[in-house]
């Protein structure tokens, strides 16, 4: 049933939003003559360093004596090519860097901080990018019913994100016993685990907002991811449409709305809802239909299907030595798919690292998981 209503939800994001932008494509072939190569590589570079940008946000809000960059990279690349493989793969993303992480010698406290801040925060200052642009745009053109739409999502993540930075800093021994209270009428949990979580991510919170330097390099580096790679977008448009540029904020209003309603876990990494945004938005402000076409799937092609087989190798490069034979990378990476993918896999390891009883402890049980699967982190 799951599998039908996800296959029914990409067919309608396909139905209603793809088919509709690329009728009549083919009319717009004949740019694909006069496509300058110079932008091509410069919309490639911009997206590595939107990329890099988004390993050095990784870098900033983890312990300063965490992984290298390098490393930081390739964990990144990693999540990114899962999240983009799955229906709604943020999550399974998430929960593969988290195991990577880990295995790296980052805690389970501060990773799980880490990666909820650079989420959060990453989306945080997504919406302000989206905001500032239409605070320019709605004066000189009007306003556009999906604008409210964005906002309405921007305003709930807002206070979502605000309402938990309240809960660490300020009122860390409520929601302690709260949480212990919690706990306490839950079979499987610690209330010590639970407590001493809590009290690690607020410990974290608070040493970065009250570490000023640390807190503009986190939204620095935020800002940056977003806005290389919308400054990629821009430059594909601009290698079909002879050096054409549109308007900055006409960019930034397109991106951002797609961008935010791609946060919808409706298919894997937005795809078929940033295209169907894109390109009616980038239309609607001057762009030629054509141009918009094929500049926005370009720059698909280079934010959404390279780092897949790109993360693809960073991941082996984790896990694999370099003079690994073909089969062995390939069973690697079946290893991957089954584990990203299996809910059946082992729960009472996670549960353990997470602070959670496990119900059999103690007894011994048959491993159900095939030979050769390392449990789940």
């Amino acid at each position: 049933m799951r599998r039908s209503l996800i296959a029914f939800a990409l067919i309608l994001v396909v139905e209603l939003l793809v088919v509709p932008q690329l009728a009549g494509a083919h009319k717009a072939l004949h740019l694909l003559g006069s496509v300058q190569p110079a932008y091509i590589g410069v919309g490639i570079v911009l997206e590595a360093a939107a990329l890099l940008a988004y390993g050095q946000l990784t870098k900033t809000v983890l312990p300063k004596d965490g992984p290298s960059l390098t490393t930081l990279m390739r964990i990144d690349l990693s999540t990114l090519a899962v999240s983009h493989v799955l229906p709604g793969g943020t999550a399974a993303g998430a929960g593969l860097g988290y195991r990577l992480l880990t295995e790296k010698g980052v805690t389970g406290a501060d990773t799980g901080f880490a990666l909820a801040t650079q989420g959060i925060g990453s989306a945080v200052v997504l919406n302000l990018v989206l905001w500032l642009a239409l605070l320019i745009s709605i004066p000189l053109r009007g306003f556009n019913p999906l604008y409210g739409t964005a906002a309405l999502v921007g305003v709930l993540l807002f206070a979502g994100f605000g309402a938990l930075v309240v809960l660490l800093t300020k009122g860390e021994a409520r929601a302690d016993r709260v949480l212990r209270s919690v706990a306490a009428r839950i079979p499987f949990l610690e209330e010590e685990a639970v407590s001493g979580l809590v009290g690690r991510l607020a410990t974290r919170l608070r040493e970065l907002t009250a570490d000023r330097r640390l807190l503009v390099r986190a939204i620095g580096w935020a800002a940056a991811n977003w806005l290389f790679d919308a400054a990629s977008l821009w430059v594909f448009l601009a290698a079909f449409g002879h050096g054409h540029f549109i308007s900055l904020d006409g960019l930034l209003v397109a991106y951002g709305l797609a961008n935010v309603m791609a946060a919808i876990p409706v298919t894997p990494g937005g795809l078929g809802v940033v295209e169907g945004i894109l390109i009616p938005v980038l239309v609607g402000f001057g762009s030629y239909r054509g141009v918009a076409i094929l500049g926005v799937i370009s720059y698909r092609l280079v934010n959404f299907w390279l780092p897949i087989p790109v993360g693809a190798l960073a991941y082996l490069s984790l896990r694999v030595g370099p003079g690994a034979s073909g089969r062995s990378r390939a069973q690697e990476l079946e290893r991957l798919a089954v584990i990203t993918s299996s809910e059946t896999d082992d729960r009472r390891d996670w549960a353990r690292r997470h602070g959670l009883k496990s119900p059999s402890a103690g007894k011994p049980r048959a491993d159900p998981r095939p030979d050769g699967l390392a449990p789940r982190g």
